[in-house]
């Protein structure tokens, strides 16, 4: 047994069995050892920014980490932008990088790079292993890193001559591996609140002041928020949730709990009632970006804001503590969602509201609905909140390009469920390679492509910023014309069938066609 033998009997011991990758020529031991080995399935993505994002989408819905194989630190780097995401979504990922060979990286060869000082900034735990022999200790921390409530990123460096060189007492290793998952149940126990937090947060509910239960995280799952919503019949406060959610639990039967708006003025104005603010797995309301003028922070002067758990904390049993303490128990939710009629579909133009409507009647029972339709989703929100049961997927990082590849990851942890991603023509550019991987594993996907040919977002960023509007140069940056994308051509190219919709009637036919057929496909939806 060699050392990348050895990795992968050791991931599979933990529970990794999914490996997302896009090697290279220092990977091919490893490569070699996921080929004889049985046990571990492995999904190619063309680019490494669907690799990453496609583990981040495994964990929020599989609760276990996945592997990514990625070569060297360039390959790691390209997949930065969406392990920034998986770390503020809290998912555990367990990353494999190759490296030279220990006597090869002296030598100062093209590929050579810092691959720990790649790997920090955006992992929890970062090691190189040093021997065919250490891999077993190695990997298993890698795997219970990963696992650390509330999830973790934990990224191995595996240099070339570690994975080739044999082990010396394979039987040692075997019985090394032997308690791995006892050892990863008990690294993955969220930490429980104090039952000062508890009192605190209560006392803060009971107030008689207006008073808001803003929740992120796990706090999030339906369960939770059906304490949630217990909490709030007792008390008379809101439930709200972050902008940013990496599972929200939505549709008819459900506590809706409406995302804080993402611009500066409406959030203002959804927390401007209240005068307490007790955050469960949730921090403190902050705008995106700084804006000349305006507040950084959405909670009103004066409020007081009270941390009952943060996001490392047990947050339902944070919830169900509080309810308790507030005997709450017992009292049936407030504030359920009611299924919206959706008899008649809305014709004409595509408008947000029109595409809401099509979206509340036809998203299918128990989909997972990823979205990153930047300005012409932004108030999907409350429009859909009477939709069939499902969850809700955003990118917790803001780094764009991150729906596609969550949307395979999460398709691949549930084979039995729709996967709905809603993307930007601008930001799906970022990983459009997605596309083949869908088509070649055969997820259930519907995507669809709001095609409004600009950066829309920027256009308004340019005056929220006070930098005036787009003359004929910053024009030629935000405009996605000269060419016109065409994500028809572009989807079939890489095996998905596509159609195109240019009005309400069109889209709302192909949506209905789509998540009825197995497998993916497209819609381009222009605006």
């Amino acid at each position: 047994m060699n050392g990348a033998e050895n990795l992968v009997h050791t991931l599979l011991a933990g529970d990794v069995d999914v490996c997302f990758t896009n090697p290279g020529t220092s990977e091919m031991h490893f490569v070699a050892a996921l080929d004889r080995i049985d046990g571990m399935r492995c999904v190619l993505g063309l680019f490494e920014g669907v690799v990453t994002g496609a583990a981040d989408g495994y964990w929020r819905i599989a609760r276990k980490p996945a592997s990514t194989l990625l070569h060297l630190g360039p390959g790691l780097a390209n997949g930065l932008a969406n392990l920034h995401n998986a770390r503020k979504a809290r998912s555990g990922i367990v990353n494999v990088v190759g490296e030279h060979a220990s006597y090869h990286v002296a030598l100062d060869a093209p590929l050579t790079s810092d691959i720990e000082g790649v790997a920090r900034p955006m992992s929890h735990w970062v090691q190189t292993s040093a021997s065919a022999d250490a891999i077993t200790a190695d990997g298993a921390q890698a795997i219970i890193e990963a696992n650390k409530a509330p999830g973790r990123i934990s990224t191995l460096v595996l240099p070339a001559d570690t994975a080739w060189n044999e082990v010396a007492d394979p039987q040692a290793a075997e019985r090394a591996r032997a308690d791995l998952r006892t050892r990863i149940a008990q690294a993955s126990l969220a930490e429980k609140v104090s039952n000062e937090a508890v009192k605190a947060a209560a006392k803060e509910l009971v107030s008689g002041d207006p008073a808001v239960l803003l929740v992120g995280g796990e706090g999030l799952s339906a369960k939770a928020l059906e304490i949630a919503g217990r909490i709030a019949a007792k008390t008379g406060c809101k439930v709200m949730s972050e902008f940013y959610t990496a599972k929200l639990a939505r549709g008819a039967g459900r506590v809706l709990a409406p995302r804080l708006p993402y611009a500066v003025d409406p959030s203002l104005a959804a927390l401007a009632p209240f005068k307490r603010i007790v955050m469960v797995g949730a921090r403190r309301p902050v705008a995106f970006f700084a804006y000349p003028d305006k507040p950084s922070l959405f909670a009103p002067e004066g409020s007081v804001l009270t941390q009952l758990a943060d996001y490392h904390h047990d947050l339902e049993h944070a919830l169900q503590s509080l309810a308790d303490e507030l005997g709450a128990g017992s009292l049936a939710p407030a504030g359920i969602a009611q299924r919206s009629a959706g008899d008649t579909l809305p014709t004409g133009a595509p408008t947000p509201e029109g595409i809401a409507a099509v979206l509340t009647a036809l998203i299918p029972e128990n989909a997972i609905v990823v979205d990153e339709a930047v300005t012409t989703g932004r108030a999907f929100g409350p429009l859909t909140a009477g939709s069939a049961p499902h969850d809700w997927l955003t990118g917790m990082g803001g780094a764009i390009g991150f729906a596609m590849p969550t949307a395979v990851g999460a398709g691949i942890a549930a084979p039995d469920r729709r996967v709905v991603v809603l993307e930007g023509d601008g930001s799906g550019m970022y990983n459009p390679q997605a596309l083949w991987t869908m088509a070649r594993e055969g997820v259930n996907a519907t995507v669809v492509i709001f095609a409004n040919h600009q950066y829309r977002i920027l256009r308004g960023e340019l005056s929220g910023v006070g930098a005036g509007t787009a003359g004929p140069k910053a024009a030629q940056m935000l405009d996605l014309d000269r060419p016109e994308l065409d994500w028809v051509s572009m989807s079939r190219g890489m095996g998905v069938p596509a159609t195109r919709a240019t009005d309400l009637s069109e889209f709302a036919a192909q949506f209905k066609a789509s998540v009825a057929t197995p497998g993916p496909s497209l819609i381009e939806l222009v605006i």
